[in-house]
């Protein structure tokens, strides 16, 4: 997006890299943290995020939003959002477009959304309400998913444009979730890129995900498969540079494995970037 910063290439910040982050050896362009992990009063995790914060800039992500749920917005998270951005100024703050609560419960899960007109309004009015909370915009992200609603009238591409329009909200685009629920649905990748509005994009997510034969599962446990690096290369030559991050969640690898994994993004979009502007000298 025009109004945010082209990072680079990064990693979200996991407790198993705390040490290379306190002793000054997490060297990357910059870092993503689960805003929730960082909640709090005191103790180690914000001892390495304000030593992670001058090594390199930190962006929110955040899982807790529910910003398609059914409950109110909840007021408490909202404040303690609040405070944590007022503390790491970050260049941006994201969520997910999804719900994940009912009647206070929590479902801790990103659940998919109905694509309606009804599912619309009710997600841009909660978007506007939150970024007129926090005086920011967000980045909203599309989520995987392994079920679809009979009652959908919108593909889900569009519903995230629309989102993105009608709430002025930025998109963070998981290119890893493209490629899992179109393999889950049968949509189509190239459909999905072309329907993504190219001025609202101002992030990328790369993962792993695992093949459970009958569908595609959103794991973060994996390196990033090569149909997911062929779908980001051209994601790229459609959007441009845009920030790129590398999620893994589980079965974390060493600190120089990851940041290999965004060294490889770096080069795929270097290689997109010079062949296209090879083409048009």
């Amino acid at each position: 997006m025009p109004f945010l910063p082209h990072l680079g290439h990064g990693v979200g910040l996991r407790p198993p890299h705390y040490p290379h982050v306190l002793d000054g050896t997490a060297r990357v362009d910059w870092f993503e943290i689960i805003s929730e992990n960082f909640m709090i009063r005191g103790g180690r995790p914000l001892a390495v995020l304000e030593k992670a914060r001058r090594l390199a800039p930190v962006v929110l992500h955040g899982v807790s939003l529910s910003l398609g749920g059914p409950d109110p917005l909840n007021e408490r998270y909202l404040e303690e959002l609040a405070t944590l951005i007022a503390r790491v100024d970050p260049p941006w703050v994201s969520d997910h477009l999804c719900w994940g609560g009912f009647g206070g419960h929590y479902a801790h899960d990103l659940l998919p959304l109905p694509f309606t007109e009804e599912a619309l309004a009710h997600v841009v009015g909660r978007v506007r309400q939150v970024q007129d909370r926090l005086r920011r915009r967000l980045l909203i992200e599309n989520v995987s998913s392994y079920v679809t609603f009979r009652h959908s009238t919108i593909p889900e591409w569009e519903f995230l444009a629309a989102v993105a329009t009608q709430a002025d909200c930025g998109i963070l685009l998981d290119v890893n979730n493209i490629y899992v629920s179109a393999r889950n649905h049968g949509f189509s990748t190239r459909a999905y890129l072309d329907g993504v509005p190219v001025d609202r994009v101002g992030q990328i997510h790369l993962a792993g995900h695992e093949d459970a034969g009958t569908h595609l599962v959103d794991t973060h446990d994996q390196p990033i498969a090569a149909p997911v690096w062929d779908l980001y290369r051209d994601a790229i030559r459609r959007l441009g540079p845009v920030s790129t991050l590398i999620e893994r969640d589980d079965r974390i690898p060493p600190w120089a494995e990851l940041v290999a994994e965004a060294e490889c993004a770096r080069a795929a979009e270097a290689e997109v970037l010079t062949h296209a502007y090879a083409r048009t000298a």
